[in-house]
């Protein structure tokens, strides 16, 4: 289901009067739709401690192998590494006492299903889940932005027309400003609280839902004889 909301702001330019010809207005007007999530992007990461970075790397870079085995067997899910990160464990008096890395992957998919089911695998498999976002597919999203862009321009369109035509003058645009806007919904962030629990972890119900994509038209208009 789809809706419009369109809000108007109109504001004489300078201190010219409504009547006088060649007055400038400003306005705007706004229009909204929402866009079906249909793609998922989510965070993972192999986290560990080591008495050196060579063997932290080796812990780590084992447990991300053994992960994207799994992920590239799953139909419909696209992966890509993360940033990585190795850093000292200092003690008393600021001694190295060991070393920690983490490593993320980024997974994507318009399949809910089977990345949540993957989701819970990879945990079973000691990576924890640093979050979830949904959002529309840049093919969904461009064909929603459209047709709100075409919206907003009638709607400014429109109000520019009722503005003359009570003043009683015809008008031409001077100025035109487009913005768009919308935004990802993040999920709450699900860990695996301790690696020994892992095997409790069972998939997690993703509901797709929506984001409202908006722009905003706003410009001028002067008013004529």
């Amino acid at each position: 289901m789809s809706f419009r909301h369109f809000t108007l702001v109109a504001l004489l330019a300078g201190s010219l009067p409504l009547a006088h010809a060649g007055a400038l207005i400003e306005l705007s007007a706004e229009a909204s739709r929402p866009a079906a999530n249909d793609l998922i992007q989510a965070q993972v990461y192999a986290e560990a401690n080591a008495g050196n970075p060579a063997e932290v790397a080796r812990l780590v870079n084992r447990d991300l192998n053994e992960a994207l085995k799994l992920i590239k067997k799953t139909t419909g899910v696209t992966v890509k590494s993360g940033n990585q990160n190795t850093y000292p464990i200092y003690g008393n008096g600021r001694r190295i006492e060991g070393w920690r890395m983490r490593a993320d992957l980024l997974l994507e998919s318009k399949d809910s299903a089977a990345i949540s089911e993957l989701l819970a695998r990879l945990q079973q498999m000691k990576l924890a889940l640093g979050n979830v976002s949904q959002m529309p597919s840049p093919a969904t999203r461009k064909e929603v932005e459209a047709g709100v862009t075409r919206d907003a321009i009638r709607a400014f369109e429109a109000r520019a027309a009722v503005i003359a035509e009570t003043l009683g003058k015809s008008y031409r645009i001077k100025r035109l400003s487009i913005q768009q806007s919308g935004f990802a919904q993040p999920m709450p962030m699900l860990r695996a609280a301790k690696m020994e629990m892992a095997s409790a972890v069972a998939p997690a119900p993703i509901e797709a839902g929506e984001s409202q994509v908006s722009t905003t038209v706003s410009g001028e208009i002067e008013l004529a004889d």
